[in-house]
């Protein structure tokens, strides 16, 4: 009998530490699973891709360092320029005359060679100071030096840095010989005091998967004339290869002088803008902050638009509504309300 009880009393015993056993394996069974959600959590965190703020192109680190703007020579002597392939975004304006000159505005790449550096207007100051840009100029007129003077805009000048800061190349003739690189900006801004930490903020980007929302009239080939100068006559190129445009000036395609490498743009803006000529030297006045007509090329494909000024950046805008950019490259050109942009522009589908 007390045989029986010690078997029915392991039988239990084994009955019941099997139970535990099952809860315990059930109760565990749970636990791997919480933390493989929150290891796939943490997974999805880290692979969360940043934008830079200017391309919406994707990084794998969170976007630092502040925007600067260079003043770029585009006289035939100057060409080719060196690092407008790296700029995020360029303005292309009218300075005196029929001639344009550039801003390029860096944040994500930082160039061992810009130039040439040319001299500060008071409208690429107002365009620079739209991404709270360290502005870099050589020389200035009469009211963009009593801009920078005055103190509108962190600036650095080949005025009072030639041979410092600034360089001069010897294969080209002053004024279309003055260059500066990253490493300089920044040890300018630091003898100076100017912080360099600070990212400007974003602009709307598509996302992949909204590029086909794309519309517009097909042009696969944009001029822009300026005034009627072949010299400054401007074409787009686009390549239905890799989505992009490529730039031409006076029927020259427009390549870095240093690594040979082209031009090509996500996004070209052009903007009609009322302009004024202001003295015998040619001097002009731009309304940067009316709004007004515009065209935006994208993927091949052209939107007309209207552009407003939004924080001192120049955006296009249809219906009310922000149009968003492909990520990468943008180049903004602004041109006069007289002859206007069916005069100046010429689409070839």
């Amino acid at each position: 009998m007390l045989r029986k009880w010690i078997t029915v009393g392991l039988a239990s015993a084994f009955l019941l530490t099997g139970c535990n056993k099952v809860e315990e394996v059930q109760n565990n069974s749970d636990k791997p699973v919480e933390e493989e959600d929150k290891g796939v959590e943490a997974v999805e965190e880290v692979s969360k891709a940043f934008e830079a703020p200017l391309t919406g192109v994707e990084l794998a680190e969170e976007p630092s360092g502040r925007a600067f703007g260079v003043m770029i020579n585009n006289d035939p002597k100057a060409r080719p320029q060196s690092a407008l392939n790296q700029a995020d975004i360029v303005y292309e304006v009218l300075a005196e005359g029929n001639v344009t000159r550039f801003l390029a505005i860096f944040q994500s790449e930082h160039p061992e060679n810009i130039g040439p550096v040319r001299s500060a207007r008071d409208y690429y100051i107002d365009l620079a100071s739209g991404y709270d840009s360290l502005y870099i100029a050589h020389g200035y007129s009469p009211e963009a030096q009593e801009m920078l003077t005055s103190g509108v805009i962190d600036n650095l000048n080949g005025m009072q840095y030639d041979g410092t800061l600034f360089k001069r190349a010897s294969f080209r003739q002053p004024p279309h010989n003055s260059y500066i690189s990253y490493e300089s900006i920044v040890k300018g801004a630091e003898q100076v005091g100017y912080d360099m930490t600070e990212t400007p903020d974003s602009l709307p980007f598509y996302k992949e998967d909204e590029l086909a929302s794309i519309t517009g009239e097909d042009a696969r080939h944009v001029t822009v004339a300026y005034l009627k100068s072949n010299l400054f006559k401007v074409d787009y190129k686009y390549d239905s290869g890799s989505k992009t445009y490529a730039r031409y000036s006076n029927d020259e395609q427009t390549i870095d002088l240093d690594s040979e490498e082209p031009v090509l743009l996500d996004n070209v803006f052009i903007a009609e803008m009322e302009h004024t000529v202001l003295d015998d030297s040619g001097r002009r006045e731009i309304d940067l902050t009316s709004g007004g007509n515009g065209y935006l090329l994208q993927q091949g494909k052209l939107l007309q638009v209207e552009w407003k000024n939004i924080g001192g950046r120049i955006l296009p805008f249809l219906n009310g509504e922000e149009v968003k950019f492909v990520p990468g490259k943008t180049w903004i050109n602004i041109v006069p309300t007289n002859p206007g942009l069916e005069q100046t522009v010429t689409i070839q589908s």
